[in-house]
């Protein structure tokens, strides 16, 4: 078992990667967005697993950044990847008095097995969901089967306002239009972003790949919305849209939004449209399934420095009936 402060180490690990967010590519990006990495890796006569960690003032946290949908552990399925998971956890007991990881799916069973790994290695831990996953799983449908499905008045919108803009969908990289879309982005709804370089990073290197997918609808000429997404797998990613506020009545965002559907079902055929975290009502419009990511707190009741987190969690349930009456 070893620890590293580059990532350099995961090249390899636990191939082929299931997301963008697990590829040593997306933590080398967040390595230089400034962010400190400590990789914890442990081998047998197998293989590799590790866990792509950094380390804060008062825990050890996950790699990842808010454009990352997941993070999870980077290890083979079976006994053999769990036991290297186990003694990764066992190992940072003398790192750190808490680890605290998220967002993990357990669609895939990750959740559990970092749950099971940490408890193993004796720490006290806690899991409760701390975000929602919004997916749309084609089961082999067209578009138009799909759109046939949704809301009428979603279809009755697209049918009214579609020839209202023009609509592109690139799959390439396009320094033109990403400059439109960080334009569009910061004259829309959205908060502004704290990295914006690392996500055009990410869609220049998803370009060079043939991953990305770059959508934006013009109304005479002047871009009013945009869109980013990849494909991978046979799975869209969404990973960022945003429509001018301005020209709000024009719908473009739902033209915008169902062109990309139909190119990523009727063209890339793809299993699963991954709209990424979060709760925001209009997901569900296009969406059919919802599910949970994960925080798992763990904490070394062996170190005094957690037990103050040890008497929130204990209060924590107690103030909550208290509130309720």
């Amino acid at each position: 078992m070893s620890y590293h402060k580059t990532v350099n180490v995961l090249q390899g690990v636990c191939q082929p990667a299931p997301s963008p967010f697990e590829r040593s590519e997306w933590f080398a990006l967040l390595a230089d967005a400034g962010l400190d990495p400590l990789v914890v890796l442990a081998s047998d006569d197998e293989g590799s697993a590790a866990l792509a960690l950094t380390e804060t003032g008062h825990r050890i946290e996950p790699l990842r950044h808010w454009y990352s949908f997941t993070w999870r552990q980077l290890a083979p399925e079976g006994p053999g990847g769990d036991a290297m998971l186990t003694e990764i956890a066992r190992q940072l007991r003398s790192r750190s008095h808490r680890v605290t990881l998220w967002p993990v799916p357990d669609e895939d069973g990750s959740a559990t097995r970092l749950d099971a790994a940490f408890r193993k290695a004796g720490w006290s831990v806690t899991r409760k969901q701390c975000d929602y996953n919004h997916v749309l799983p084609v089961k082999g449908r067209s578009f138009a089967q799909y759109w046939e499905s949704r809301a009428g008045r979603m279809r009755t919108t697209l049918k009214r306002k579609a020839k209202k803009v023009d609509v592109e969908i690139l799959t390439r990289f396009d320094a033109d239009v990403w400059a439109s879309y960080e334009e569009i982005y910061s004259e829309s709804w959205k908060p502004a972003e704290d990295r914006p370089d690392l996500l055009r990073r990410f869609a220049e290197e998803e370009g060079a790949a043939g991953r990305i997918r770059l959508g934006i609808a013009r109304h005479e000429g002047v871009p009013v919305a945009a869109q980013f997404w990849t494909v991978e797998n046979g799975q869209a990613y969404i990973h960022k849209l945003a429509h001018l506020e301005s020209h709000k009545p024009l719908s473009a965002g739902t033209t915008l939004t169902a062109a990309l559907f139909e190119h990523v079902i009727d063209v890339d055929r793809v299993d699963l449209v991954d709209f990424g975290t979060g709760n925001d009502p209009y997901k569900a419009d296009w969406m059919e399934e919802v599910r949970p990511r994960f925080e798992i707190d763990c904490l070394d009741l062996r170190q005094t420095r957690s037990w103050p987190e040890l008497a929130k969690r204990k209060l924590r349930p107690l103030a909550q009936r208290f509130r309720q009456g």
